[in-house]
């Protein structure tokens, strides 16, 4: 039992994929990763039974050799690597000693993750898009930037910086972002400064906190210039823009279209890849795009799909050669669960896919079956 802690109440969300196994009082699982708790009542009954969550380990301590060398796997990290972020960013707002050696630690952390895993990085961004927290799409945009500087050809130096960036860029905004997204209104013009003002700020609190590499700091200051000049705090244009910066940017573009806010619906994977390819140019170098889209390809990892036979599947892995995209089939043609998850080759006929699919709760599913690890 030392390595769990009690769940207290408030912290399960209804309709959103669970962050770890939850256990019992005497330490046994009662539901995986991934399962979507959808009524109160069910919720009632579980605290009833005691629930309990795996501790937290904080993955900037690069101390642990350990923790350096095992394989990880970013659903096995998650929270973790939040709390880690939210660590972080309180270091750095607090302008405290440990600042620059957690930003390196938890950058450190997110490479080898997507070293180990790309495939379920992504998946992951997806399946916990829903409804996410500022901190969860700042983790999304991070993983997003570390994959896309790789494709586009950066060397791990440059890689690191603009995943820094992605981890920092809007510390300007922690108080406020949740607020913004989950209002139901348009942003106002006193809420536009804000966020117009906020890469200036933002690169003010990492060099306070004694985070002072100009690599790091002009991604963050650039991050919301547009190729075309139509961008903020500088107008900035064309070459004179950092394609880190352009990284950062459609990655964050990306994580906030597919993200429900208080006043719009999330947009769906096939639309978002669609408008972020019509911006190429306009916002970013054509070779940006190309490489971001290239990273996520036409079915993401955790996409939810209809194949042409009926089943309903999650994409699990990039297409190999003339093969995939992968998928598990989560619910046959007839609607009824199928917990073995049997995978299918999306290139073999009758096991194309059809269409995407949004539902607007995300349906429960064993993460570790279908992507082959274990807690």
């Amino acid at each position: 039992m030392s390595s769990l802690i009690r769940i207290p109440p408030g912290v399960l969300e209804l309709g959103r994929p669970l962050p770890w196994n939850v256990y019992d009082a005497d330490g046994n699982i009662l539901l995986c990763q991934g399962y979507v708790i959808r009524t109160n009542v069910q919720l009632e009954q579980l605290f009833r039974r005691g629930l309990f969550r795996p501790r937290n380990t904080d993955l900037s301590d690069t101390g642990d050799s350990t923790q350096e060398s095992r394989k990880r796997t970013p659903f096995e990290d998650y929270p973790d690597l939040l709390q880690t972020l939210a660590q972080t960013q309180n270091a750095i707002t607090e302008e405290q000693a440990s600042a620059h050696a957690r930003l390196t630690g938890l950058t450190r952390m997110l490479g080898k993750t997507c070293d180990d895993a790309p495939d379920m990085c992504l998946a992951l961004i997806h399946l916990y898009s829903t409804g996410p927290t500022a901190l969860e799409q700042t983790l999304f945009t991070a993983i997003l930037c570390q994959l896309t500087a790789r494709q586009f050809g950066l060397d791990p130096e440059r890689i690191s910086m603009v995943s820094a960036a992605a981890f920092t860029a809007n510390l300007a905004l922690i108080q406020v972002a949740d607020q913004l997204n989950a209002s139901s209104r348009i942003l106002n013009e006193s809420q536009r400064a804000v966020i117009r003002k906020h890469p200036e700020r933002s690169a003010r609190a990492l060099e306070k906190a004694g985070i002072d590499e100009q690599q790091i700091l002009t991604i963050i200051l650039q991050h919301h210039e547009q190729a075309d000049g139509g961008g903020f705090p500088l107008g900035l244009s064309g070459m004179d823009i950092r394609p880190e910066a352009e990284i950062l940017a459609l990655s964050e573009r990306y994580v906030a279209m597919i993200t429900r806010r208080g006043y719009r619906d999330r947009i769906s994977v096939a639309n978002a890849l669609s408008l972020l390819a019509r911006m190429a140019g306009k916002i970013c170098r054509p070779a940006v795009s190309r490489a971001f889209l290239e990273v996520l390809g036409k079915y993401p990892p955790g996409t939810l799909v209809r194949l042409e036979n009926r089943e309903f599947a999650v994409i699990t892995g990039y297409p190999e050669a003339d093969r995939g995209p992968f998928a598990r089939v989560l619910f046959d043609p007839e609607g009824t669960p199928c917990p073995r998850y049997p995978e299918r080759d999306t290139s073999l006929p009758g096991y194309g896919i059809h269409a995407q699919e949004q539902p607007d709760v995300i349906p429960s599913m064993d993460f570790s079956r279908i992507w082959n690890f274990r807690h």
